[in-house]
């Protein structure tokens, strides 16, 4: 009789030690993850009155600008052409863009035409712009890589 109690009380320890040890495996190990910084709350719209800057995803041999005393200058094709235009702005987030002089002639923009353009979000050196001309909008997310020296 002792062995059946003996036997019952080992039996019963380690059926309690099996359901411990399935709940330990079935545990989820702890998953960092990578936090994103927040927006920049208000949008520092400064960044873009000076620098040099890319188009999100677009290498810089096919489009970059430069920003510097209210001109902005977008070269296109290895820097062989561009777009020069004179910057009016408004507020520190809102500018008008008027087209100056172009060398590409296939390029549908006139001088004379004018962009307007508003930032809406930033983030360290990155810039989200809504630009408007005829009724069209576009939606350029920039990074700014080069503080220009005065």
């Amino acid at each position: 009789m002792n062995f059946v109690k003996v036997f019952s009380v080992a039996a019963l320890f380690l059926c309690v030690s099996q359901i411990n040890a399935q709940k330990k495996e079935t545990q989820k190990p702890k998953v960092e993850t990578a936090k994103q910084k927040p927006l920049d709350n208000p949008v520092n719209c400064k960044n873009i009155k000076e620098g040099t800057f890319l188009r999100i995803n677009y290498p810089k041999n096919l489009w970059y600008m430069t920003v510097k005393d209210n001109v902005q200058t977008e070269y296109y094709n290895n820097g062989k052409d561009f777009i020069k235009s004179s910057l009016v702005f408004i507020d520190d987030c809102n500018y008008k863009a008027i087209v100056l002089e172009k060398t590409e002639k296939e390029n549908p923009i006139k001088v004379g035409d004018i962009y307007s353009n508003k930032i809406f979000a930033s983030q360290n050196n990155f810039l989200r712009i809504e630009s408007v001309l005829n009724g069209e909008k576009y939606d350029l997310p920039l990074e700014k890589i080069i503080e220009n020296k005065k």
